[in-house]
């Protein structure tokens, strides 16, 4: 199937009902025949729904669409945005441990990094999206992770993901590719199939679509790797609640015909933007001026829907 009826056709679980979309399944547990039965159940959890903190229909509906979407093997489902990216370093991480990132990355990101991994003794270097050579010198023996955001939150930078894939993996293979694809979405960019290891979202933006909900997702290819973060989420309790999980599966839905409107209109304002007198520079890779608009052609199907500029100091 193309990524268009994926979004809108694809639904791995129905009930007796056959229903055409996944009902809401607002409840905190499930009914088991008999104890046997349940603990059984409990011993395989991602098999059988037992409790909605392990699993819920709604959750396992939307992850296999993501993964599905992502191009991927395994997924997960988490409260907020944030909350996966810290499960994630949670999972991963031990005291000691070395992380490079690049040097543009959301504002709560940079506070775990900055205020929570040096009271864990876990240090970050950082390089610039558009300095690859940057990478190679910032890796140490115990370097765990390299952390990307691209399109970054809020100057619009792209970061070469194959090419920093291939720098990391030819240094160290062990070391694991994180991208936050939240300004891109899989409609938009597939980290995975450019060599990341680990793709991150908030889905309170585009995937959710209509701003009434707050949810994360991680999606991974490696079964290995998908059993590390399934532990910390299980044990963690970071779920997704059933009721976000209904509303991203009917954001996806839309999902493709939402990004090509956001294209298009970021196109027009970027380009109003630029020609604005009283703007002094618009941020945005879709224009033929951005540094790295030759990199966001390659690895993206359009050129998202997020704008940034800063006006001229006309005291100046």
């Amino acid at each position: 199937m193309d990524f268009e009826t994926k979004a809108i056709r694809l639904q791995t679980e129905r009930s007796q009902f056959q229903e055409h979309s996944t009902p809401l399944y607002l409840t905190s547990s499930f009914i088991f025949e008999d104890a046997e039965e349940m603990r059984a159940s409990f011993a395989e959890e991602k098999e059988r729904n037992l409790y909605s903190r392990f699993s819920n229909p709604n959750t396992a509906e939307f992850v296999n669409k993501i993964v599905a979407l992502e191009g991927a093997e395994s997924g997960y489902a988490f409260a907020t945005g944030m909350s996966a990216i810290f499960s994630t370093f949670a999972a991963l991480l031990n005291a000691g441990d070395h992380v490079v990132s690049c040097r543009s990355i959301f504002g709560s990101t940079h506070t775990l990094f900055t205020k929570y991994f040096p009271k864990w003794n876990i240090e970050t270097s950082y390089f610039n999206v558009d300095e690859v050579d940057q990478i190679e010198s910032l890796i140490q023996s115990n370097t765990k992770i390299l952390y990307l955001e691209t399109p970054t939150n809020p100057l619009m930078k792209i970061a070469d993901i194959e090419a920093i894939c291939t720098v990391v993996k030819e240094v160290n293979s062990a070391i694991l590719i994180a991208v936050d694809n939240t300004f891109a979405t899989p409609y938009l960019q597939r980290p995975l199939d450019l060599g990341a290891d680990i793709v991150m979202h908030s889905v309170t933006k585009y995937l959710g679509g209509h701003s009434d909900l707050l949810m994360g997702a991680l999606i991974v290819k490696d079964a290995k790797l998908a059993e590390e973060l399934h532990f910390i989420q299980f044990a963690a309790g970071a779920i997704a609640a059933p009721m976000d999980s209904f509303l991203a599966l009917r954001g996806i839905k839309t999902l493709h015909i939402r990004m090509q409107r956001h294209c298009e209109n970021a196109s027009i304002v970027a380009n109003f933007l630029k020609n604005h007198h009283k703007v002094g520079a618009v941020y945005y890779p879709g224009l033929n001026e951005h540094p790295n608009h030759e990199v966001a052609k390659k690895q993206m199907k359009d050129f998202g829907g997020v704008v940034s500029f800063i006006l001229k100091d006309e005291s100046r």
